[in-house]
């Protein structure tokens, strides 16, 4: 049978694309703690980066297995190349930022890439914004200043947390290339060639740092790997299984995930800024998703 998408979203209202968001928060969370446990043990975070993509490509062997070559079919190849490269960068910063800051504010920052994405459109693509988006916007920014208010250190922000904003940046970008793509490509698709042209890229800065890992660690990389790529599956899946401003709303479950198990494995307590900061992003995020979606279902004029 040729491979042409995942099949259509099921019957049943909101309910599968919630446990799909709730599902990702899980996987991306657990993710999140194996990344610090290898930066702890030795491996840097560009090495990790190069891993969680090589073994990221586990998930992807199946549907290869299953539905042949026809799953790499793309009419655009450019835009998966281009989010490779801004995907690598993003992500070993956000790497690099998870393994030496607070595990939750670096999620928390995470939630910052959708009003990221809504700025770029505004500027490079004119998408008009009204005052109930613009004002999300600036909601969300002043949640990212609390979120950082505690990293701040001699009126510098601290470097971890700088990455975290940086990668958040790079992924509001891949956001708006992830949005075009998937009118053509499926989930699997955008995955697959995001594991199989970030792997290679992601070489270079790795060998400047590389060490090789023991078959723990490699252990511990292959979850990071499959983790990684089952969450993005999942999470893609639920917003097309779902309505965004519900479903979205649950994707703040994972700052929840993260908090308890960074206290069972570090001790690390998110502090009122955390929090608070993490919230107002969260909100500004969920509420640019709904507005969006909000725009594109008013259906448009017929022509004169």
């Amino acid at each position: 049978m040729p491979f042409r998408s995942l099949p259509p979203a099921p019957v049943g209202g909101n309910l599968p694309g919630i446990g799909k968001m709730l599902l990702a928060g899980v996987f991306f969370a657990t993710m999140h703690l194996a990344i610090r446990h290898v930066a702890n043990d030795g491996i840097h975070a560009f090495e990790i980066a190069f891993f969680r993509n090589l073994f990221g490509l586990l998930v992807v062997v199946p549907w290869i297995v299953r539905y042949g070559l026809g799953v790499l079919k793309t009419t655009r190849l450019d835009l998966h190349g281009i989010r490779a490269v801004v995907g690598t960068f993003s992500m070993l910063a956000g790497f690099y930022a998870l393994a030496v800051a607070p595990l939750a504010q670096v999620t928390a920052l995470g939630f910052s890439a959708p009003i990221f994405s809504t700025l770029l459109a505004i500027a490079f693509w004119g998408e008009k914004v009204g005052i109930r988006r613009w004002s999300a916007i600036l909601f969300g920014f002043a949640g990212t200043l609390v979120t950082v208010k505690s990293g701040f250190s001699g009126g510098a922000i601290d470097l971890g947390l700088a990455l975290a904003i940086f990668s958040a940046v790079g992924s509001g970008v891949g956001i708006i290339l992830i949005k075009v793509s998937s009118r053509t490509d499926s989930a699997v698709t955008i995955t697959a060639y995001m594991s199989l042209l970030m792997a290679p890229i992601g070489l270079f800065p790795a060998l400047y740092v590389w060490t090789w890992p023991t078959w723990e660690q490699i252990a511990w990389l292959v979850f990071i790997g499959v983790s990684g790529n089952i969450g993005q599956i999942l999470y893609t899946r639920s917003l097309h299984d779902g309505d965004t401003n519900v479903v979205m709303t649950f994707d703040y479950m994972r700052l929840i995930w993260i908090a308890g198990l960074a206290f069972l494995a570090y001790d690390q307590i998110p502090d009122r800024y955390t929090w608070a900061g993490g919230t107002m992003i969260f909100a500004s995020a969920a509420y640019i998703a709904y507005r969006e979606r909000f725009h594109r279902q008013i259906p448009k004029p017929p022509a004169a």
